[in-house]
């Protein structure tokens, strides 16, 4: 069954969440008070509104409160964000995500209910830190703030040890959950600390630190 999904503001970050959302058969009900957004995303969303993502009576009349989800996507003006995050409360919505310009503004919202907050240029810009800076990591699956899931290659020093004389979950916080031949086979969760590491498996983790990553960043797995 899909969502429907609520955005209010069309600028980069909503219009770039309302595409990818049509993707996946997910209905979007979109406001933006500039025509020319809600005209260009006419073709991504079931409904698109010209109007002020802070008038409660017109959010509410054009079915809002029926999204599962609501993205407030505006986030350079405060007034306006924590107006819609509150709208959104009052007409019951479960799940609201919004967009905070900087670190104070995501303080405000997540303290008058917003249950996601984020902030885009410092995330991304994080996540291609990251993505320069990997040796080993292949992929990284945060599962919430203090959990990821890690997909890496084994350094060349582990090759020919076994996961018990690795003892990886005390050096590095890591727990190995499965292993793979190759990227993208199936994940065989069946093995012991007797297994010998080989140069060309994939190894999976589970962390709720950020210490293995580290590591890797500095090139540091020993």
């Amino acid at each position: 069954m899909s969502k429907l999904v609520g955005i209010l503001g069309l600028g980069i970050f909503g219009s770039t969440i309302a595409k990818t959302l049509s993707e996946f058969d997910s209905d979007v009900i979109a406001v933006d008070k500039d025509p020319e957004n809600v005209n260009r995303l006419e073709p991504f969303i079931a409904k698109g509104i010209i109007g002020d993502v802070t008038d409660l009576a017109l959010l509410e009349s054009i079915g809002l409160s029926d999204c599962d989800v609501v993205v407030i996507a505006t986030g350079t003006v405060l007034e306006a964000s924590v107006l819609a995050v509150m709208n959104c409360k009052k007409l019951g919505i479960k799940h609201v995500i919004a967009k905070a310009k900087n670190k104070n503004y995501r303080e405000v919202l997540e303290a008058i209910g917003a249950d996601t907050v984020i902030l885009p240029e410092k995330e991304t810009g994080m996540r291609v830190a990251k993505n320069i800076l990997r040796t080993n990591i292949e992929d990284v699956v945060n599962l919430d703030e203090q959990t990821s899931i890690i997909e890496f290659y084994p350094p060349a020093k582990w090759v020919g040890k076994t996961l018990g004389d690795l003892d990886l979950r005390n050096k590095y916080d890591i727990n190995i959950i499965g292993l793979r031949k190759h990227r993208g086979e199936h994940l065989n969760v069946s093995f012991t600390g007797d297994y010998v590491v080989d140069k060309d498996i994939v190894l999976v983790g589970i962390t709720e630190s950020d210490v293995f990553e580290r590591y890797d960043y500095l090139n540091q797995l020993t």
